[in-house]
C-alpha cells in the first residue's frame, strides 16, 4: 500500500560539486582571457601604425625623403602631410600622440618604422612595426 516516492531534484553534494567544477575553471580561465584582451587592444595599436606606414610610404613616392615628418613623436600637425585629418588617428585605446615614426631612406626607399608607446591607455608593454612585421613585447 505504500507508493514509492519519485526522488526529484539534486542533493546538497550535488550541487556543490558542480559549484566547486565551476570554479575552478573560471580561476584558470580568467588569467588566460585578461592577456588575450590586453593583446587585442593591441591590435589597434598594430592596425594604425600598418596605416601610418603605408601612409609614409606613399609620400615618399610623392614627395621624397622631404615631404616625410619623422623623428618624433606624431600630432595633428605632423600628421596631415601625410593624408590624416584630426581625429582620423584616434582609436578607443590610442591616439596620434603614441605613434612616432622613424623613417627610413634605404633599401626599399620610402620604409618607415613607427613605434607605439602606451602613454596615456592604461595599457601596458609597447608595440613596434618594421620591416620585421609586428612586435608586441608585453
Amino acid at each position: 500500500m505504500g507508493k514509492k516516492r519519485e526522488r526529484r531534484g539534486f542533493t546538497l553534494i550535488e550541487l556543490m560539486v558542480v559549484i566547486l567544477i565551476v570554479g575552478i575553471l573560471a580561476a584558470v580561465a580568467v588569467p588566460i582571457l585578461r592577456g588575450k584582451i590586453e593583446s587585442a587592444k593591441w591590435s589597434e595599436g598594430a592596425a594604425t601604425a600598418g596605416a601610418i606606414r603605408s601612409a609614409v610610404r606613399a609620400r615618399f613616392a610623392e614627395a621624397g625623403a622631404a615631404g616625410v615628418p619623422t623623428g618624433a613623436i606624431l600630432t595633428d600637425l605632423t600628421a596631415a602631410p601625410l593624408g590624416f585629418l584630426s581625429g582620423d588617428l584616434t582609436g578607443r585605446y590610442f591616439s596620434v600622440g603614441n605613434f612616432t615614426v622613424t623613417f627610413v631612406a634605404g633599401d626599399p626607399p620610402g620604409v618607415a618604422t613607427v613605434s607605439v608607446n602606451n602613454t596615456g591607455t592604461g595599457l601596458t608593454g609597447s608595440g613596434v612595426l618594421n620591416n620585421s612585421g609586428w612586435t608586441y613585447t608585453p
